[in-house]
């Protein structure tokens, strides 16, 4: 989508769409907020969502579906087994991606599950740019390890680099010659990097690295959950791939790998997934997981309806003025923030805004989950829903020490098509403010913490009055009731 040009004032993001249906939010006031927040045991994903003005928290399954998408989920044939439902969307993806071998599932993870068991063995290593939370603990789960060889630079928080998923080669070429290419289970690129802030990865980077892995004989697999932000990216700064079509990216994009996995909650704008094999034994050979741990083989796990929706949804990626609003919202937020001296993830990336919560709270140590406080205290100060992207997000080392994050964030997702612009000035606004009153908010502490995905379920308690000291200060700028 080209920018819009105002004649009396400065450029915005527009939305380019136009609301049909609509659902009331509800802002509670201060102290109520406090008092989810505690029940919640300051775990955002513990939190009522009636309790939630602003709900920012991801862009899995909540993204806003297109009236063409609620019409198609009207035909959607119900037939366990055979449903044409299956084999539109199964033809549609063919059509994108040029691969006809579609292995259905109940969500990304699932793909993730699957991809793991189906190639990783005890002791075998899995490379990445970056490693997804999910992605990263089907592989431990099963005895292997994940090398993460993300260039230096996109660990770098405030940045002008294009592209900071983009994969080490040279850390490539270690890692194949230290581990030996029998032992590396696959190579794994993610488009783009969730945990380091939605960055995405050029295409020259994914077509060298997966050349290099293919010359070793390596299978080469897309996480293309949040492709269509690294779709707007490759094509407003890859300078190579200014002249191409979305459609035409996508198609070279998917020309260079085995497989391609990616959750439908993200690309497609629906709920389900699937997992795109390119060789026909290998695809064989993986069926069996999917009538094990999914559902047949033409709907594993998914509604037909919801498969039909999505069908819609993969050709309305290809839509380039479609994708573009949720990365230009993002730069929006992340420029005015950065702006207003609010130390942000530079530049914006797709999926939401990312908040550099290790300097904002640099009073609280890595081990107190600066980035859990800091959402936590978002939510007291403005009944904003984000998400923890740090320390809380990792796994203990073996000897129960901290496995200190690469990058300490809060997440603020932009469901696609959800929120309009003055909402999000809203979500500016209150950021600010906390961000000016940061000296009041301290660290947590778990009460319970499971073992795997902590972040999901875990409770805790902050180490001090911060919560009430917050709310208190909110209070008296703001008042009671908001």
């Amino acid at each position: 989508m080209p920018e819009i040009k105002f004649y009396k004032h400065d450029p915005i993001p527009m939305e380019m769409h136009k609301v049909k249906i609509v659902q009331k939010l509800n802002l509670l006031p201060v102290k109520d907020r406090l008092a989810k927040m505690s029940e919640a045991g300051f775990n955002t994903f513990l939190l009522h969502n009636g309790d939630i003005f602003m709900d920012m928290l991801t862009d899995s399954g909540v993204n806003a579906m297109s009236d063409e998408m609620q019409s198609a989920m009207l035909r959607a044939d119900d037939a366990y087994a055979g449903s044409e439902t299956f084999y539109r969307m199964r033809d549609k993806l063919e059509e994108i991606f040029g691969i006809g071998n579609l292995l259905p599932t109940h969500q990304g993870r699932a793909c993730e599950h699957i991809i793991a068991r189906h190639f990783v063995k005890p002791d075998s290593c899995v490379i990445m740019n970056y490693h997804f939370t999910t992605s990263k603990a089907h592989v431990t789960t099963l005895g292997g390890r994940v090398e993460e060889l993300v260039k230096d630079e996109g660990l770098i928080e405030k940045s002008t680099l294009p592209f900071k998923g983009d994969i080490d080669l040279n850390k490539v070429k270690a890692c194949i010659e230290k581990e030996g290419a029998e032992n590396i289970a696959y190579m794994r690129l993610e488009a783009g990097t969730n945990l380091i802030g939605g960055q995405p990865i050029s295409y020259a980077n994914m077509k060298e690295a997966t050349e290099l892995a293919k010359s070793h004989g390596i299978v080469t697999v897309l996480d293309a959950s949040l492709l269509q932000d690294n779709l707007y990216f490759i094509k407003v700064r890859e300078e190579s791939m200014k002249d191409k079509s979305i459609r035409e990216i996508t198609r070279m994009i998917a020309d260079l790998f085995d497989i391609i996995y990616f959750s439908a909650r993200k690309f497609g704008f629906s709920r389900g997934g699937g997992i795109l094999v390119r060789d026909e034994q290998m695809f064989h050979d993986m069926e069996d997981y999917i009538t094990m741990y999914e559902g047949f083989l033409t709907y594993g796990g998914m509604s037909v309806k919801e498969m039909e929706a999505m069908t819609i949804g993969f050709e309305e990626t290809m839509d380039f003025d479609v994708i573009s609003q949720g990365p230009q919202f993002i730069q929006h937020c992340v420029d005015v923030l950065d702006a207003y001296g609010v130390p942000m993830i530079t530049p914006g990336g797709g999926l939401g805004a990312h908040i550099n919560a290790r300097e904002v709270l640099s009073h609280v140590p890595s081990e107190q989950y600066p980035s859990g406080a800091l959402v936590a205290a978002l939510y007291i100060c403005g009944g904003i829903r984000g998400m923890e992207r740090g320390t809380l997000s990792e796994e203990r080392n073996p000897d129960g020490s901290e496995r200190i994050a690469s990058v300490e964030m809060v997440r603020l997702a932009f469901p696609r098509r959800v929120f309009t612009l003055s909402q999000t000035e809203y979500v500016i606004d209150r950021v600010k403010w906390l961000y000016d009153h940061r000296h009041l908010v301290g660290g947590l502490r778990f009460v319970h913490e499971p073992k795997t995905l902590r972040f999901f379920t875990g409770r805790l308690e902050p180490v001090s009055d911060w919560p009430e000291k917050l709310a208190a200060a909110y209070a008296a700028d703001f008042g009671e009731d908001q």
